[in-house]
C-alpha cells in the first residue's frame, strides 16, 4: 500500500507543478489545480511513511521520479529544452536515490 501512496503522490505532485507553469501564461485557474496537487502529494507522502517506507527513501525516490516526470512534461506540453545534459542529471539523481535506498537495507 505504502507504494500506491508513493505513487499517488509523485503524480500529484507532477501534475501540480506543471499546473504551476501553465499558469504563467496568465491562465490563473490553473493554481487551484497547484494547490489541490500539492496538498494531495503531501498527503499521500505523509500516508506513504505512516505504511513503513523511510524518509531518506521515498523522498528521494519521490524527488527523482519528479524531476524526470517534470522534465518530460514540461518538453511535452510547453515545448522547453531536455538536453543531452539534463538526461544526464536525471541519471545522476536516479543514481543517487538507488544508493540511498541500497544503503537504508
Amino acid at each position: 500500500m505504502a507504494w500506491l501512496f508513493l505513487t499517488g503522490s509523485i503524480l500529484a505532485e507532477v501534475t501540480a507543478t506543471l499546473s504551476l507553469r501553465a499558469s504563467v501564461d496568465g491562465r490563473r485557474a490553473w493554481l487551484a489545480v497547484v494547490a489541490v496537487g500539492y496538498l494531495v502529494a503531501f498527503t499521500l507522502l505523509s500516508l506513504t511513511l505512516q505504511h513503513g517506507i523511510g524518509i531518506g527513501v521515498a523522498y528521494g525516490i519521490w524527488t527523482a521520479v519528479g524531476v524526470a516526470l517534470t522534465a518530460i512534461g514540461s518538453r511535452v506540453l510547453f515545448d522547453e529544452p531536455l538536453t543531452a545534459l539534463m538526461w544526464a542529471g536525471i541519471g545522476l539523481i536516479a543514481a543517487g536515490v538507488l544508493l540511498v535506498e541500497l544503503g537504508a537495507q
